[in-house]
């Protein structure tokens, strides 16, 4: 199946003269500090190349901050490599990449002894053997955490510590990133970006990494922090680079709603401890939706609150910690932190919970070590797509990812021969479009942005059909020009376009797959077809804009290359 789409973004999110940019050269360019652009910039400087780490907002800021739940990881004899494995491509609903699977699994011991040695702090029992817990889509307890809920933050302070140690490592902060810099020939040669100071950048470099994360914040009810907005994504499309399964998203079940309160996230830990899903009434459900109830994958159990919802005209169901098997406040500080803020007692009151976007399984189409479709670019995370989750994602497998492919990615890329660059290898970037100096309106980047996250949770959301996936894409185009022709040139408006690209991007994914798979569910097409395909976008480029976008579905197994060279 094959079908275009008029797209018409330009090459640039904003105006600026190349002449006027002040240029730094280093060997590796990484946008991202969380685990996988972290482990790569290490290991690409251990390697002796000379890294510059850029974050948008402070180091310790992003996605790996916020996970709760752990690294799903083989580490004992009562495990084996052949459960992980067949647990992630059953979830995976036939679009894993076996080969891939396979290698991250077993990369698992390799990338927890690196953290180890960077000193984070995993769980232990008193007999000093690790702490363990089962999520959601494993069939055995071999997730690993950290101070109980809080493993992403105990891994990210290991890593801002690391690198701030690291030879050869320039962590600069506060820096939003634009866009990708490259040759007419497509090969990427750095990055555009602001300051913390409001000045233009080029960090330059035959070698980037995009390690930013996800889009959570397309959603209205996310999980994601604020800083989560698509960029690198975003940028990648619109350097030309081949995307693929952009309408999987996948929806954590379990988020705390309460009127304003941020939509913080219950960890799937706690269920996997014996927490209960109930309704207003008190009555159990997940049982009735599939034989592992609670612990079923993440997209059954996110589905089945959608309806139980819909069922009793409630905002929320609520998770029952009554018979978890010892102290939840011992055993998940953090939550109880956030719920008795709000006057909850979570070993005795039930807390309310909606689910929200949580993870992005798509992204910028990568091989086995993080290489794209143009040269000199790579991608780690969730902002990659590089076989592993398939159409859904099995619970703390994202953290081993990052660990195992960023490795990977920084091995690969320190032994890339590096290319020479020239003044005209960042040329190009001169002014396109006039971006806001003679607006005659003043555009409300809040309520813009507030009207695609609400949009995109009605029309995108856990349930979708033809109809509202249509006039999602109509509405998103014209935002899209109503931003670029009118909006100040400002990172709000840079983060909404970027946010508005991947929402139509994603929308287009999912209106092309008519079939449910995984977290895609159509109310519309409620069938899984027997075929398994990818979807892959490659964005076509003319003179300097996007103008359209081809969808395609190649069969699912194949090897990338197809795509990883074809240019």
């Amino acid at each position: 199946m094959q079908s275009s789409q008029q797209l018409g973004f330009g090459r640039f999110l904003t105006a600026f003269d190349s002449r006027h940019v002040p240029a730094y050269r280093f060997d590796l360019v990484v946008l991202g500090g969380g685990v996988g652009g972290a482990f790569a910039a290490l290991r690409a400087a251990e390697q002796g190349l000379s890294v510059a780490v850029l974050t948008k907002a402070a180091a310790r800021e992003g996605n790996t901050r916020y996970a709760q739940g752990g690294v799903a990881a083989v580490l004992g004899e009562e495990d084996s490599f052949e459960s992980h494995l067949a647990d992630t491509l059953s979830v995976g609903c036939g679009l894993c990449e076996r080969e891939v699977v396979e290698g991250i699994v077993r990369g698992a011991p390799e990338a927890v002894e690196r953290l180890l040695a960077m000193g984070t702090a995993f769980d232990r029992t008193s007999a000093g053997d690790w702490q363990r817990s089962r999520e959601g889509g494993h069939s055995f307890p071999r997730v690993i955490h950290a101070h109980g809920d809080s493993t992403g933050r105990e891994i990210q302070r290991a890593l801002c510590e690391a690198l701030a140690a690291a030879d050869g490592v320039t962590c600069f902060p506060d820096v939003f990133a634009l866009d990708l810099l490259s040759t007419d020939s497509g090969r990427v040669t750095g990055v555009l970006a602001e300051t913390g100071r409001g000045e233009f950048a080029a960090f330059c470099s035959s070698r980037v990494l995009l390690a930013t994360g996800g889009a959570g914040q397309v959603y209205r009810e996310t999980t994601n922090p604020p800083v989560a907005t698509g960029d690198g994504v975003a940028m990648a499309a619109r350097a030309g680079a081949t995307l693929r399964d952009l309408e999987f998203v996948q929806f954590h079940p379990t988020c705390l709603y309460i009127a304003g309160a941020g939509r913080a996230l219950i960890s799937e830990i706690v269920r996997g401890h014996g927490g209960l899903l109930v309704d207003r009434n008190g009555n159990r459900f997940m049982s009735d939706a599939h034989p592992d109830a609670e612990l079923a994958p993440r997209d059954v159990v996110s589905r089945a609150v959608f309806r139980r919802m819909v069922e009793t005209g409630d905002t929320s169901v609520y998770l029952d910690l009554s018979q978890v098997d010892g102290d939840p406040q011992h055993l998940f500080p953090g939550i109880s932190r956030v719920c008795s803020v709000f006057g909850m007692d979570i070993a005795r009151d039930p807390i309310p919970v909606r689910p929200g976007a949580h993870y992005f399984i798509g992204g910028v189409l990568t091989d086995g070590h993080g290489r794209t479709s143009l040269p000199g670019l790579w991608a780690v995370g969730e902002c990659a797509s590089t076989g592993l989750h398939g159409a859904n994602r099995v619970g703390s497998n994202s953290l081993l990812e990052c660990l195992v492919m960023g490795l990977r990615a920084g091995t690969a890329i320190a032994e890339e021969v590096p290319q020479a660059l020239s003044a005209a290898a960042f040329a190009g970037g001169e002014k396109r479009r006039d971006t806001g100096s003679d607006s005659v309106l003043d555009i409300n980047i809040e309520d813009l942005t507030y009207s695609l996250k609400s949009m995109m949770w009605r029309q995108m959301g856990v349930e979708r059909d033809a109809a509202g996936m249509g006039e999602a894409l109509e509405k998103i185009a014209f935002w899209m020009r109503v931003v670029e022709d009118l909006a100040e040139p400002e990172r709000r408006s840079w983060a909404l376009l970027n946010m508005l690209t991947v929402a139509r991007l994603a929308t287009l994914s999912a209106l092309d797959r008519d079939e449910s798979r995984g977290v895609h569910y159509r109310v519309d097409r409620p069938a899984t077809r027997a075929e398994a395909c990818h979807t892959l976008i490659r964005p076509k480029l003319e003179g300097q804009q996007v103008t359209r976008a081809e969808v395609s579905r190649p069969l699912a197994g194949a090897s990338p290359s197809y795509a990883i060279h074809e240019s």
